[in-house]
C-alpha cells in the first residue's frame, strides 16, 4: 500500500552535528552541457558501438541500426514523464526518490538498494573491460605486457582521485574524454560516407523486411543496454545551476543524442561492408569489426587511436558511475537510511569523499577476488558482473515510469503539465520498457554467454535486492518512524 506524501513538509538537508552528515555538495556547480557528459560518458558510446554493436548486427541483421532508434524512442516517452515530475521531487535520490513519492516508501527504498546494487554492478564489472583492454593495447602498441589486474587497479586509484576531487575537475575530464571518443566515431562515419562504403549507400536497414523480423528481440535487448545511465542526471540536482529546468534539458540531450548517434553510427558500419556481407563480417570476428573498418577507411593510425580511446572511453564511464553512486549514497545517508557518514561532504573539495571511499574500496575487493580465482576479465568478470546491473536499471526504470503515473493520479493539483506527460507517455514507456525487461531476461545468454544456471541466477538478484530494500523499509516504519516518514522528502534546493 502507498502512502501519499503531498502532506508531508520538505526537510532541510542536514548541517554539521557531529557524526551526522555534514556540509552540502557543491551549488550551482553544473550547467546542462556538463551534466550531459556525465551521463553520456557512463553510457560508454565508443565501447558500446566497437563492443556490441556488431553483436546486434550479427543477431538481428542489417536492420539493428532501428534497434537503437526503437529504444531511444521509448526512453524519450520515459523522459516526458521522468521530467514532469522532476519539479515535485526536489531530492537528489533519483528512482528511490520518484518510486517512493509514486509507489511507497518500501517501493523507495527497494529502489535504493537496488539502484547502489545496479550501477556498483555496472561500474565495478568495467574494471574488468578496462584491465582486459588496457592490457592488450599496451601489448599491441608499447610491447609491455602486464596482467590486466595491474590495469584496473590503477583505474580504481584513478577515479577514486578524480571523483575525490571538485565535481569540477571531473566535469572536464569527463568532457575530453567523451569528445574525443566521440570524434574518432565522427571520423570513422565520415570516411564511410565519403567514399560511399562498400557498394554505394543504402537504406535497406531502414526497410520493412528488414526491421520486422523476429530476430529483432536480440538487438533490442543488446540496444538498451547502450543507453543505461542517462537517467543520472536528476542525481546532480543540488549541484545543478536552475535545476527545474536543467535537468530535463539534460535529459532530453542525453536521450536523444545517444538514439540517433548509435542508429546513425550502426548503419554507417553496415555500408562500410556492405547490406550483403555486414552480417558475416560480423559473424567471422565482431570484436574486430569496427578495427577493420577503421584500418581500410581511415588508416592504421586511427586504428591505433581508437584502441587507446577504448581504453580512455572505459575510464570516462567509470568515473561517471562512481559519481552516481556516491551521490546515491549522500541521499539516502541524509534521510538516515544509510550510514550517516557516507553523506559526509569535503570541506574543500565539496564532494561526497566518505561515500567515494566505500566505493572505491568494494571495486577494490571485489576487482581482487575475481583475479585472485582466475576470471578472465571481459568473458567473466565484466559480463557477469554488468549483467545484473542492467536488469536492474531496466527494472528501476518500469517502476519509475509507474510511479510518474500513479504520482500525478493521486496529486492531481499538481499537474499543469497535461495527460500526454503525466499519464499515456510514462504508461505506454512502462509497458514498452516491462517488454524490453522481458526480453533481456529471456536473452541474458547474449550479455553472458554462460549457461541457463548462471543466467537465472544473475537475473534472480535483482527482485531478491529489491526486496530486501522493501523490508528494511518496513523494519525502519516499526523502529525508526521519524526516519521513515523522512523518506524521499529532504528538500535539496533549501539552503
Amino acid at each position: 500500500m502507498t502512502e501519499p506524501h503531498t502532506s508531508t513538509a520538505p526537510q532541510q538537508p542536514p548541517t554539521t552535528t557531529g557524526s551526522e552528515p555534514t556540509g552540502q555538495l557543491q551549488r550551482a556547480a553544473l550547467g546542462v552541457t556538463d551534466i550531459v557528459f556525465f551521463v553520456v560518458a557512463a553510457a560508454a558510446p565508443l565501447t558500446v558501438m566497437a563492443g556490441i554493436a556488431p553483436l546486434a548486427i550479427l543477431f538481428g541483421g542489417i536492420g539493428a541500426p532501428v534497434a537503437y532508434l526503437a529504444v531511444g524512442v521509448v526512453l524519450c516517452l520515459f523522459a516526458i514523464g521522468f521530467t514532469a515530475m522532476t519539479p515535485h521531487i526536489r531530492n537528489a535520490g533519483a528512482f528511490y526518490s520518484y518510486i517512493a513519492r509514486g509507489l511507497g516508501r518500501p517501493a523507495g527504498l527497494g529502489a535504493a538498494l537496488l539502484a547502489v546494487f545496479s550501477y556498483n554492478a555496472l561500474q565495478i564489472g568495467t574494471y574488468g573491460a578496462f584491465g582486459f583492454f588496457a592490457a592488450g593495447t599496451a601489448n599491441d602498441l608499447l610491447g609491455v605486457d602486464l596482467p590486466w589486474p595491474v590495469y584496473a587497479f590503477a583505474a580504481i586509484a584513478v577515479v577514486w582521485f578524480l571523483g575525490f576531487r571538485s565535481i569540477h575537475v571531473g566535469a572536464k575530464v569527463l568532457g575530453a574524454l567523451l569528445i574525443a571518443e566521440t570524434a574518432i566515431l565522427v571520423l570513422l562515419a565520415g570516411a564511410i560516407l565519403v567514399k560511399g562504403g562498400a557498394d554505394g549507400l543504402s537504406l535497406a536497414s531502414f526497410a520493412p523486411s528488414n526491421v520486422f523480423t523476429s530476430q529483432m528481440s536480440a538487438p533490442l535487448g543488446l540496444a538498451i543496454a547502450a543507453f543505461i545511465g542517462f537517467e543520472a542526471t536528476v542525481l546532480y540536482r543540488e549541484e545543478a545551476r536552475d535545476p527545474d529546468r536543467t535537468v530535463p534539458r539534460a535529459t532530453y540531450m542525453a536521450v536523444g543524442f545517444l538514439g540517433l548517434f548509435y542508429t546513425f553510427i550502426v548503419w554507417v558500419i553496415v555500408q562500410a561492408f556492405g547490406d550483403d556481407k555486414a552480417v558475416g563480417t560480423a559473424a567471422k570476428n565482431p570484436a574486430e569489426m569496427f578495427f577493420t573498418a577503421m584500418t581500410r577507411y581511415v588508416g592504421d593510425w586511427a586504428t591505433d587511436l581508437q584502441r587507446v580511446l577504448i581504453v580512455s572511453s572505459l575510464l570516462a564511464s567509470l568515473l561517471a558511475f562512481h559519481n552516481a553512486i556516491t551521490r546515491y549514497g549522500y541521499a539516502l545517508s541524509v534521510e538516515g537510511a544509510a550510514p550517516a557518514r557516507l553523506g559526509r561532504i569535503h570541506p574543500r573539495h565539496g564532494s561526497p569523499w566518505i561515500s567515494g571511499i566505500a566505493q572505491t574500496v568494494l571495486a577494490a575487493v571485489v576487482t581482487a577476488v575475481f583475479a585472485a580465482i582466475g576470471a578472465h576479465p571481459y568473458n567473466e568478470f565484466l559480463l557477469w558482473v554488468n549483467t545484473p546491473g542492467v536488469v536492474g536499471v531496466l527494472v528501476l526504470q518500469t517502476l519509475a515510469a509507474c510511479a510518474v503515473v500513479a504520482f500525478f493520479r493521486r496529486n492531481p493539483g499538481a499537474g499543469g503539465a497535461g495527460r500526454l506527460r503525466t499519464v499515456a507517455a510514462p504508461a505506454t514507456a512502462a509497458l514498452l520498457l516491462a517488454v524490453i525487461t522481458g526480453l533481456v531476461c529471456t536473452r541474458l545468454n547474449l550479455f553472458t554467454g554462460a549457461p541457463p544456471a548462471v543466467n537465472w541466477t544473475l537475473a534472480a538478484l535483482t527482485p531478491v535486492v529489491f526486496a530486501i530494500g522493501a523490508v528494511l523499509a518496513m523494519r525502519i516504519r516499526r523502529r525508526r518512524p521519524e526516519v521513515y516518514a523522512k523518506l524521499a522528502t529532504t528538500d535539496v534546493d533549501s539552503v
